[in-house]
């Protein structure tokens, strides 16, 4: 007999005996038991219901080895949704969700009484920027491009799975959209923003596409590529939302200023404190 406190203790110390944040087993056990924390808590003391202990085991082993526990649920939640995930997309982070919100607010000040916002997000992945604002805004009118045929197959039923209406298209950044006549009031991307040369961790650089991580070798390819093609499908009063490394601050205004003289900008901090979003205003409030 194991209870659920014994089982806990096991994989915590192991956690630390492993370079694995300990809060992990609470977090995947209440995701397993599909139980609250306060119950689990509750019945600390009782017998691990033997199915549920052999599902727990199994997935520490995996965890315990360095894999994400995202990977090991085949989920992730993101702004109180729930989305599919898999080695063929980035596993969606807590700090975009602060992205999202700031885009919602900044949708309501730029465009308070127009009824349909034109939206597209660039390299969309799991789809979850896209899906949330979607959700989120129902004057969203979203398109989202990937150039991973995959990873847009994981988007589309993350989209279906919310019930979110997205067009979706395979390509290369904005290239899908150069062809088209559309315009955008917003443009989102949450690029790979890593240096190549950058130390990543092992859970990362193992587990999670590369495409979706690296961007180049000062990490800024990606946005120079968004923008020099943007005001091809931007209208005249709009604005792009990306997010960024904490330390790319004085990189990226200087690239702003220097591609984008036209365009406002603003750097946003995160809940820590760091530098971690970009947006470019074109018009005026």
């Amino acid at each position: 007999m194991t209870t659920f406190s014994e089982s806990v203790r096991k994989y915590e110390q192991l956690c630390e005996e492993n370079d694995v944040p300990a809060e992990t087993v609470m977090a995947f056990l209440v995701e397993l038991s599909q139980k609250e924390r306060y119950n689990l808590y509750m019945n600390f003391d009782n017998e691990m219901p033997e199915d549920l202990k052999e599902r727990f085991d199994e997935g520490m082993a995996r965890i315990l080895k360095q894999e994400p526990m995202s990977h090991v649920l085949g989920y992730s939640w993101f702004y109180g949704y729930k989305f599919i995930v898999n080695p063929d997309v980035l596993i969606p982070r807590p700090e975009t969700e602060e992205l999202c919100a700031n885009i919602l607010s900044r949708m309501d000040e730029f465009f308070p009484d127009q009824e349909e916002i034109r939206c597209v997000d660039i390299g969309t992945g799991s789809g979850a920027i896209a899906v949330t604002i979607a959700m989120e805004e129902p004057k969203v009118n979203m398109s989202a491009t990937d150039i991973s045929a995959d990873a847009l197959k994981t988007a589309e039923k993350n989209a279906e799975e919310n019930g979110a209406k997205i067009r979706f298209l395979c390509g290369d950044m904005t290239e899908p959209l150069l062809a088209e006549e559309t315009k955008y009031d917003v443009l989102i991307c949450n690029p790979p923003y890593i240096p190549e040369d950058e130390e990543m961790e092992s859970s990362v650089v193992d587990y999670e596409p590369h495409v979706a991580l690296f961007g180049g070798k000062d990490g800024l390819y990606f946005y120079r590529r968004v923008f020099d093609t943007c005001r091809r499908i931007m209208k005249e009063k709009s604005f792009m939302a990306f997010e960024m490394g904490w330390n790319q601050r004085e990189a990226m205004s200087a690239l702003v200023e220097s591609t984008l003289p036209e365009a406002k900008y603003e750097i946003l901090k995160d809940m820590n404190g760091k530098d971690r979003m970009l947006f470019v205003y074109f018009g005026t409030l």
